[in-house]
């Protein structure tokens, strides 16, 4: 199979096979361990010689930086953050705990879909809860406004579509229910 025909030896190319079928040659364990070791050396010196430069570099800065003026009084440090001063910062904040924060959201906005409450009490504009809404527009209908009714009827004239006039029943319950 791998040897040569004339010679009976094997080819320098093919691998040398054992009277089971398998290759004698194979990769040995210690020359993987020796990439690998290899690699983890390599990678801690890059990291030490990046560590050094970072540190170099920022020692350098805060021995170079100009004095400050005696008019101008230190800031805070504001890259460390305490929980006491997080409302400080502006919109948009990061959130800190996902799951209460969507669930305390999603409580209050539950609690205005099934509540009253005023939204202007100047002008008599009162918040209903979502459920008794669905049923007054069930038994009242949507309202409608002149303003809508005239452009509405106006469109459809010009489309030559069929204009669907309201019986006088449904008219007579909707001035019914506006309180007129």
């Amino acid at each position: 199979m791998s040897e040569d025909p004339m010679t009976n030896q094997p080819t320098p190319n093919q691998p040398k096979i054992n009277h089971d079928g398998f290759e004698q040659e194979d990769l040995s364990s210690r020359s993987a361990l020796y990439f690998l070791a290899g690699l983890v050396l390599v990678g801690l010196v890059v990291y030490l010689i990046v560590f050094g430069m970072y540190r170099f570099l920022d020692s350098y800065e805060t021995a170079h930086q100009p004095p400050l003026s005696p008019m101008v009084t230190p800031q805070a440090d504001t890259r460390t953050v305490t929980p006491e001063n997080a409302e400080t910062f502006p919109q948009p904040r990061l959130e800190e705990n996902e799951r209460t924060q969507l669930r305390s959201f999603i409580e209050d906005q539950d609690r205005k879909l099934a509540t009253y409450d005023w939204v202007d009490k100047d002008r008599g504009t009162v918040r209903i809860p979502i459920d008794r809404a669905m049923e007054l527009i069930e038994q009242r209908g949507l309202p409608v406004h002149a303003e809508g009714a005239s452009s509405a009827q106006s469109s459809a004239a010009q489309t030559s579509a069929p204009v669907k006039k309201q019986t006088p029943k449904a008219s007579t319950r909707k001035v019914a229910a506006s309180g007129k």
